[in-house]
């Protein structure tokens, strides 16, 4: 009961500072300015690691790799956690459940992103943070317009990707558990 705990809350912790640091990278790939107070939670609450990290790994074809070695440094620590706790340390384990788990969180974080953008632009399109979720889903979207057809002018795009990220995840999950 105890262990269950633990490792929720550091499932937790590790998943919000971690989907921060994978948000940064997004932002800087795709470059998409965030609202102000958007950028001063992500960039102070990432910053301690982000910066000494640019010092080792300079940003290199218009990346900020340190962000994303960031969220997989997260991941790792947050994984041999749980694997110490649970079933004992083995590098091999360790490693493929770390990558499962930053690609579970990438997928995880483009499907809140589309799903946010949506209820946005039913709700309130004119809503404050409607255009930067909207900039952040976009390049997912995007391909998915040409093929899905508006039906009745309402966009199924995010339909389609939210469903093909669900493959993705489950292709990922059983990946994993074949590996691991």
């Amino acid at each position: 009961m105890l262990t269950s705990i633990f490792t929720l809350i550091i499932d937790t912790v590790a998943g919000m500072l971690a989907g921060m640091l994978l948000l940064r990278f997004w932002m800087q790939a795709i470059r998409v300015r965030p609202p102000n107070q958007v950028a001063q939670f992500i960039f102070q609450l990432t910053d301690w690691l982000v910066l000494p990290l640019r010092r080792l790994l300079p940003g290199l074809g218009g990346y900020d790799w340190s962000s994303l070695v960031g969220a997989i440094l997260i991941a790792l620590a947050a994984t041999a956690v749980e694997v110490a706790l649970v079933a004992g340390f083995d590098l091999s384990l360790l490693l493929v459940l770390t990558l499962m788990r930053v690609g579970q969180w990438i997928l995880y974080g483009f499907m809140g992103m589309i799903l946010i953008s949506a209820v946005f632009s039913w709700v309130n399109p004119h809503a404050p943070l409607a255009p930067f979720i909207a900039s952040l889903s976009e390049p997912l979207l995007r391909p998915l317009r040409r093929i899905v057809p508006l039906i009745g002018n309402i966009d199924l795009s995010p339909l389609a990707a939210l469903l093909l990220l669900q493959i993705a995840l489950r292709l990922l999950q059983t990946l994993g558990g074949s590996l691991a």
